[in-house]
């Protein structure tokens, strides 16, 4: 019998073949997997359901996987949350933690990686610093997301205060964020 051996596992994200996928992984890692493709989904899993830990999926059709954290950590001060996003900035991180989630992992991310980030529970002062700074591309899409964020996710008033035209964020929303 494992440490993880019959530990329930919410996994929240709208993308049903990773779910499906990671959902797969888990079981045969020991664990009860219960899987809820919207946040107002996992909301109602949480009448029935406290689970041990949590993954989220940060971008979502509907609503961001950060107003789901306070849901789960008022079920549980022991849960372990997650935050998995394919769209990884410095804000939303830092957000996330804020809010109450344990750990923060960008996509892609196996099931091995997942598991590490849900067990970490202390902060390592020795971790690596990156040697290379940030690119003006990467720059310029983590000041597009605190912008954001100040304007509570508002694409006009962000626009606006950022001086671009709406539609021009929009598209550079729509991409996918510059690695480094």
């Amino acid at each position: 019998m494992t440490e993880l051996e019959g530990k329930r596992l919410l996994i929240v994200d709208d993308d049903p073949t990773f779910t499906r996928i990671l959902a797969r992984a888990m079981k045969r890692r020991g664990l009860e997997v219960t899987v809820a493709h919207s946040v107002e989904e996992a909301e109602s899993v949480l009448s029935s359901l406290t689970p041990d830990m949590a993954t989220v999926d940060l971008k979502m059709e509907t609503a961001s996987g950060l107003t789901l954290i306070p849901s789960l950590r008022a079920a549980s001060d022991e849960m372990k949350i997650l935050v998995l996003t394919g769209y990884a900035s410095i804000t939303t991180a830092v957000e996330a933690i804020k809010l109450g989630a344990t750990n923060y992992l960008p996509k892609p991310a196996d099931a091995d990686e997942i598991l590490a980030a849900l067990g970490k529970i202390q902060p390592d002062p020795d971790i690596e610093v990156n040697q290379q700074p940030m690119s003006v591309n990467r720059l310029e899409w983590e000041h597009i997301q605190k912008v954001l964020a100040e304007h509570d996710g508002n694409v006009s008033a962000t626009a606006r205060a950022l001086g671009m035209h709406r539609r021009t964020l929009q598209r550079k929303l729509s991409k996918r964020p510059v690695k480094q």
